[in-house]
């Protein structure tokens, strides 16, 4: 399997001839642990174990195509395909390494006549293809087979192709072919089409991480666990270059061994220390400790490109760690386990949407960071752009800015602005704010601590009788609470804009709603409590929360006080226009659509038979009942009589308050406003 890595072990002749009178120079590490056979090929087992079956059935094809990214063994299968064809004992999958074909074909050995390997970059002309063609025709010297191997057969040119193709295509008996390319699209489809094409992968980070433990071992050289995370990635998922990487820092550690600050400062990597601190940084706001590792990093010379993409790295992983929380265990993440736990926090604290939205910044950015005039400037405006997300960043920033914003009201913070309001360093100066004419505020309303989420602390009815915030302030600071409404929840603010502040007292909040339905869903789902975290912050009250609807003194109402969420009562539907206020949505109307003009009349003024009365004061600013029905403009309805689509104008009746309570007739207008919470939301006018 991929993961069965064998063990390595130095080829023989591990070190380079040396001239008279020089020591010998050891062998790069990827030369003495290059494979000698199939088994010792790592994370190539597609490739390897179909050529193995075709070499102990004796259906070996007569060229192939070995194509993949560098480094990843296409050239090393090359030679051992060959040493398979030509062993003494074979064609064989396992060649017996002690004949003289297998000595001289080994990773060290001399190399055989008859096994010609061919650089492509600088013999891939047409001159070249028929010099090889010449010298095709002759027998093998000692092997079995003639096998020529075409190193980045991708350069060889269209006219050497073709000088090839009738060779490749009908070949001697004793000739074989294998073409090695990094890019196979390149080599022409009469070529590739004569050819069997395996192509080889990028190996696994696990499947290299165990490589590298083994050599490290057999080299007998220490090391600390972080450095090996730090070598896969240099070397990107190729062996050759994962094992170059290695021997660099071999060469330059000391009796310590490999030390992860030198390993990291070598190779231009951002330390892990510094990630985490911007990781936390973020997750909680702190544009300081952001800025700051900023100029750390230039400051100390290292790339911005480098750490903005060493930063989307470990973003990934919180991603992964956060939608996954075993993806170590499974190998989704390849982490130290002393650096699991910290990370696990940190994904915690930021939140998923805020992680995948700063991802996204972090990605374009490093798109637009190619050639840009200062990357630096470019850095902090992406830090920036993660730290404050735009109002109009989408559907993603919105729901990253309402997440950071339940995380932080969970934990108790209370000093998060909303939008356009700064957040008060206290609670006094919260009220000065709200109500600067007010005068001082009590002492026990400035050290009063903020109550839970949805409830009343001890103390908290007594302190909100002291404080400046009563339902005068309240109405004057009316639209700014519902900005703020607006920032958290949208749905809770088109609600609140039909809604007025009837009084704030003993700790409760009476709100009238316009109609039995709007005061119904307003608490039945629970956007009181989106309210009262608003109130909290703004002006330091968690009042319960009461809702009446109707239009003032003298008609229906009913309420209920709860706890942070109040359910609507049962009353009579006081329909009609309220007045204008800012924040408010257009005027609605309600009116009698089903009917006719002369046996219908607007809904009575008084609560309906067996009923309750809202128990509410009425508002003094509130118009007369007559002027609050009187509409603005004919309302345009369908005429029953007439075709789809006509309308006619219809203007509403004089109040005739005896002959609509006989009535049990409903409008569809008054069964959607009652019933569903839904009103009107624009009149036409005369057309």
């Amino acid at each position: 399997m991929a993961g069965d890595v064998p063990s390595p072990s130095p080829n023989p002749g591990t070190t380079a001839p040396a001239g008279p009178g020089t020591a010998a120079a050891p062998l790069a590490l990827y030369r003495r642990y290059r494979p000698a056979t199939f088994a010792e090929v790592v994370g190539q087992d597609h490739v390897t174990e179909p050529l193995r079956q075709a070499l102990r059935s004796g259906r070996v094809h007569h060229a192939y195509l070995f194509s993949g990214p560098r480094g990843c063994g296409k050239t090393s299968s090359a030679r051992i395909l060959a040493r398979s064809l030509n062993c003494e004992s074979g064609p064989t999958p396992d060649p017996c390494g002690t004949c003289a074909s297998c000595v001289a074909l080994a990773p060290s050995g001399p190399g055989s006549i008859d096994v010609i390997e061919i650089d492509a970059a600088s013999h891939g002309g047409v001159d070249d293809a028929r010099d090889l063609r010449e010298r095709a025709f002759y027998a093998p010297v000692s092997g079995r087979f003639k096998i020529y191997i075409i190193d980045e057969a991708h350069m060889v040119t269209r006219e050497g192709f073709n000088a090839l193709l009738k060779l490749v295509e009908e070949p001697p008996p004793h000739l074989k072919f294998v073409f090695a390319t990094t890019e196979p699209e390149k080599v022409i489809s009469t070529i590739r089409s004569r050819t069997h094409h395996y192509p080889f992968r990028l190996v696994p980070p696990a499947v290299l991480r165990d490589l590298l433990e083994q050599i490290l071992a057999s080299e007998g050289v220490a090391y600390e666990k972080a450095v090996l995370p730090v070598v896969i990635r240099a070397g990107a998922g190729s062996v050759r270059d994962s094992l170059s990487v290695l021997d660099q820092l071999i060469a330059g550690s000391d009796e310590s061994g490999l030390r992860y600050e030198r390993a990291a400062a070598l190779l231009g990597y951002t330390d892990d220390s510094l990630l985490d601190e911007v990781a936390e940084a973020f997750a909680g706001g702190d544009g300081a400790a952001v800025f700051g590792a900023v100029d750390r990093v230039v400051e100390g010379g290292h790339d911005p490109r480098r750490f903005a993409a060493d930063l989307l790295d470990r973003l990934r992983d919180l991603i992964v760690l956060a939608a996954v929380p075993d993806a170590a265990a499974t190998g989704l993440l390849n982490v130290p386990a002393d650096r699991l736990e910290r990370m696990r926090e940190q994904a915690a604290r930021f939140g998923r949407e805020q992680l995948v939205a700063a991802a996204e910044t972090i990605s374009a950015g490093l798109v637009e960071m190619r050639g840009a005039a200062s990357p630096r400037l470019q850095l902090e405006l992406m830090c920036a752009q993660v730290l404050f997300p735009a109002p109009g960043s989408g559907e993603r920033g919105m729901l990253a800015r309402l997440e950071r914003l339940e995380r932080q009201f969970a934990d108790g913070d209370s000093s998060v602005p909303f939008a356009g309001h700064p957040a008060p360093s206290d609670r006094a100066a919260a009220a000065r704010q709200a109500a600067p004419d007010a005068g001082p505020v009590p002492a026990e309303v400035a050290v009063r601590p903020a109550a839970a989420e949805g409830a009343a602390g001890p103390g908290a009815a007594e302190a909100q009788k002291a404080a400046p915030a009563d339902a005068g302030v309240l109405r004057s600071r009316w639209s700014a609470v519902l900005d703020a409404v607006k920032s958290q929840r949208r749905v809770a603010w088109i609600l609140l804009t039909s809604a007025t502040v009837e009084a704030l007292a003993d700790g409760v909040l009476t709100l009238r709603f316009d109609r039995e339905g709007e005061a119904k869903g307003f608490s039945a789902s629970g956007y009181d409590r989106d309210l009262v975290q608003v109130l909290r912050v703004m002006f330091g009250i968690t009042p319960q929360v009461r809702t009446i609807f109707g239009a003032g003194a003298g008609h229906a109402g009913a309420g209920h006080a709860g706890a942070g969420q109040g359910a609507a009562g049962q009353g009579a539907a006081g329909s009609g226009r309220r007045r204008a206020g800012p924040g408010h949505a257009p005027a609605e109307f309600g009116q009698h659509l089903a009917g006719s003009e002369s046996d219908q009349g607007p809904p009575p003024d008084g609560p309906a038979h067996g009923e309750p009365v809202g128990t509410g004061q009425a508002d003094p600013d509130l118009p007369p009942r007559a002027d609050i029905r009187a509409p603005a403009a004919e309302i345009r309805v369908a005429d029953a009589g007439t075709s789809a689509g006509a309308g006619r104008a219809w203007s509403p009746q004089p109040e005739d308050g005896a002959e609509a309570a006989g009535s049990d007739v409903l409008s569809g207008t008054d069964l959607i406003e009652r019933e569903l919470g839904g009103r009107m939301i624009q009149e036409l006018g005369e057309q």
